[in-house]
């Protein structure tokens, strides 16, 4: 995973000028639905929960950053006072391309990285009974609209991937997203 974070930032950094080191933090927070497909020996099954995230980063230019997330995928009640949840941690590079003046109005963006995916079983609302973890690449797009330099407002869609101990995790989530910069 080490080498992984290197590397984009490495990315990341290759791609500034000396113009651009000025750049902004920003926060994100995202709701929205994710279809989560479970595949095991043959079998396939589906299903829908509400999402959430959050998360934040730099943009180095206004088109090119890095971010960080941690979110909750999927959670389903089993009974007995215990919960399945699907919880993504992740960090990857993001882009964009504003199509206002100074880098404003709509716009289109991408997002790849590394997230690992942690499936737990809690009881008692706190206590973690069972986890288990799987770490691969993610991607997204989205367009959004940027009412100023400092918020903005997009519509998301990212694909995330698991394979806990021969169960095959897909999830596509769609969400909606605001974000502030600094």
């Amino acid at each position: 995973m080490k080498k992984y974070v290197t590397l984009a930032a490495a990315i990341a950094l290759a791609t500034l000028s000396t113009d651009a080191m000025a750049g902004h933090a920003f926060v994100r927070a995202e709701l929205g639905s994710s279809d989560t497909e479970v595949r095991y020996d043959g079998f396939r099954g589906s299903e829908s929960d509400t999402s959430g995230a959050v998360g934040g980063g730099y943009w180095f230019t206004p088109n090119i950053g890095v971010e960080g997330h941690i979110g909750s995928l999927y959670n389903k009640d089993l009974g007995y006072d215990q919960e399945l949840d699907l919880v993504s941690i992740g960090v990857g590079l993001v882009a964009k391309k504003n199509f206002g003046v100074d880098n404003t109005g709509f716009f289109i963006g991408a997002r790849a990285g590394i997230a690992r995916l942690t499936a737990q079983v809690r009881e008692d609302t706190f206590d973690v009974v069972d986890d288990e973890s799987s770490t691969k690449p993610y991607y997204g797009v989205n367009v959004g609209y940027d009412f100023n330099r400092r918020w903005g407002l997009s519509l998301n869609y990212d694909r995330r991937q698991g394979d806990f101990s021969g169960v095959d995790v897909d999830v596509d989530t769609i969400s909606v997203g605001g974000e502030f910069r600094f």
